[in-house]
Formats: structure tokens, sequence, C-alpha cells
């Protein structure tokens, strides 16, 4: 018997997880609605044109992907530029390349060899003796030695997280990016850009086709959205979807202040990091750099850790092992659903790259083409 519902599928959150799952099932002929409680699509990569500059709204976001599929599915919405990042740290007016590498050894101690940089390195964690390290603190002296440990690690990290670096897990930097090359590129994918025009170029290319409705709260009407369509795709946070019945599952936030500087460049680079414990932000952005702009005034944006993210939007999950303990009762819950589709970074409380969100959306979107 054929369905009354006027939709498919109902995707709330307009994000990169939500776009792409909604690009994809149009495209196989499925009426997709997409509603989303912001005044605005795109989630958080969504930009505001300020002084004819793309501000990233919500901070920093530079695609980066080894993966040739991906970069060819992003780039078919708008080309990208050839942006590499290569932020700088600046500790107390000292400035050093990230991420560190013979750049930052050699502004440091003058070393210009990998072997004099090692020995270096080795001479400064002689005397500590570790051996497995146990936090976050043994493990980045372990990776980089005390000085570059005590200018450009601790501070930064314990302003991030709220937390001594001692009391952080040793997994956190465990893929912190050391190299003995004079190479100041961040990532080490084979692609990476920027959306020339800015990532909304990318989602309105996404939700082409769709119905949406912005201004729009799920939760306002849960009952009634459940019932809008045969099958729902959910992007908000998994606790929130339930009621939060087993507890909070807890986030890092982040705030952002805003400034129009009547200068063409500011800093010279479009991320800077401030890693002493004195400045209270973490970053400033710079966000004409990401596109290499020569308008006459520039944009910044100035990025601080917030303490209490209860109230606070939510950007980096807490993966320890109470919220583990937590999201797990939550995931036997939302296995048993059959007409609702969890997906993206807050509905599965994990850590996502913007490419690993869209390769997430385009499995489980085949997955449910292939399962009908």
């Amino acid at each position: 018997m054929k369905s009354e519902k006027k939709y498919d599928y109902l995707i709330v959150g307009s994000g990169l997880f939500g776009a792409t799952f909604a690009h994809e099932m149009t495209k196989a002929g499925k009426k997709c609605l997409v509603i989303d409680k912001r005044d605005h699509t795109g989630g958080n990569i969504h930009c505001k044109k300020i002084e004819d500059i793309n501000v990233h709204w919500y901070g920093a976001h530079i695609f980066h992907t080894n993966d040739k599929f991906l970069w060819d599915f992003v780039n078919q919405f708008t080309d990208f530029n050839r942006y590499t990042n290569s932020p700088i740290a600046n500790y107390k007016g000292e400035l050093y390349n990230l991420p560190f590498n013979m750049n930052t050894f050699y502004s440091l101690w003058g070393t210009k060899t990998p072997k004099e940089a090692k020995e270096e390195i080795a001479r400064q964690i002689k005397h500590l003796n570790i051996g497995e390290p146990q936090n976050l603190e043994e493990q980045a002296l372990k990776l980089v030695g005390t000085d570059i440990y005590e200018k450009l690690i601790k501070h930064y990290t314990e302003k991030q997280w709220g937390k001594k670096a001692t009391a952080l897990p040793a997994f956190i930097i465990k893929r912190l990016p050391v190299r003995f090359t004079y190479d100041n590129n961040y990532f080490n994918d084979k692609y990476q850009g920027i959306p020339i025009g800015g990532f909304n170029k990318v989602i309105d290319g996404l939700l082409a086709g769709c119905d949406l409705r912005l201004n729009t709260d799920f939760f306002d009407n849960k009952s009634e959205w459940l019932n809008a369509a045969e099958k729902i795709v959910y992007t908000g946070k998994i606790d929130a979807y339930y009621d939060y019945r087993f507890g909070e599952l807890e986030y890092r936030s982040l705030r952002y202040e805003l400034e129009v500087h009547d200068t063409e460049n500011y800093q010279g680079n479009a991320v800077m990091n401030f890693t002493d414990a004195e400045t209270p932000y973490t970053r400033v952005y710079e966000h004409k750099h990401f596109e290499f702009g020569t308008q006459p005034k520039t944009v910044i944006t100035k990025e601080y850790p917030v303490k209490d993210a209860q109230n606070a939007e939510p950007y980096y999950p807490v993966n320890d092992e109470k919220n583990m303990h937590i999201l797990k009762k939550y995931q036997d819950l939302a296995s048993k659903e059959e007409k609702v589709i969890f997906g993206g970074r807050l509905a599965e409380y994990r850590y996502y790259d913007m490419h690993q969100v869209i390769a997430s959306a385009l499995l489980k979107s085949k997955n449910e083409l292939k399962n009908e």
C-alpha cells in the first residue's frame, strides 16, 4: 500500500551530514524536507559575508582529504582554492611555525639538521625517564621535549580543555604532527583547500531540490515531525533526542568575538595560536587569508574556550570513560529504531573532520537505498 506521506525523508539539521544525505536521496528521486533551528543552513561551516569577506562564523574550516572521490565530490559545487594551512604560534610575542618542524626547532635552538634537533629533544627529556606516557604532559614531553611543551603546548592545551595537562589522557596528543623537515603545511593530505566563494556554495549545491525550513526546532513539535515523513534523519545531539534520560553528554565549547579592522592586513596569516596562559583566547583567525583576499578592510575572530559548556554551542565531544558509558546506553536505543537514522558529529558523539562527515553520510545513504 502506497504511503500518503508527502516526504520520504525528514532531515533534522542542514549541516554537512544532513545536506549530503539529502543530496544523495534527492538525486535518487526521493522527496526530502530539511529543517534547521538556526536561521541559516550549513551548521558550523556556515559563512557570513562581512566587508566582502567570507567569514567562517563558527571558526575556521579547512577541507582536507586523501580521498580523490571526496575531493571531486565537493568540487562539483564550486572550485576549491590552493589554501594550505600553516598556522603560527604566538608565545608572548615570540612567533613559531606550526606544525612543529625544522623551522620551529631552528627558531628555538638554532638547530639546522634533523640529527641536531632530535639530539636536543633527547637531551631535554633524558632526565625525565618517561616510559609509557600516562598523561598528555608525558606524551608531549616524549615527543618534543621541554621547551616546546612549555612554550607551545602546555598552556594552550590547558586553556582549550579547562584541565591540567597531567589530568588529560595521553591519546589526545598521540597524533601531534612533528616533522623533521622544513615544511609548514599542517596537514599531510593530498588534497586541501577552501571553496572559492565560501562553504555556503557547497551547502547550497547539496540542498538543491530539497524543501527547506529554517528557524524550525524539531523539539518544538517532535511528535508531529516524527510523522512527517517515512523516515527521519537526525543530526542533533543524541542525548537530546532521548530527552536526556541517561544524563547529558559533555562537550567542549567555544565562543567567538568578531572585529572589523580598517587595515588591509592584520596579522599576515589566516590562523594564529596564542599559546601562553595569560592571553584568554586560543586563536585569532583573519578570514581574508583563507581566500587570498585583497579587500581594503579585514575581519578577525578571536576564539575563546568556554568553561561551562552546558548551555553553549556543542563543538567537541568529551570522549572519556564516563561519557562513553552514557553514550552506549543511547546507542543501544538508537540501534532499535526502525525509521530514524542517526548521523553526524552530534548524533554519533564523535569528532569528525569534514571529509569524514561526508563519507559517513554517503555510506549511510548508499546503505539506505540498497536496503529499500
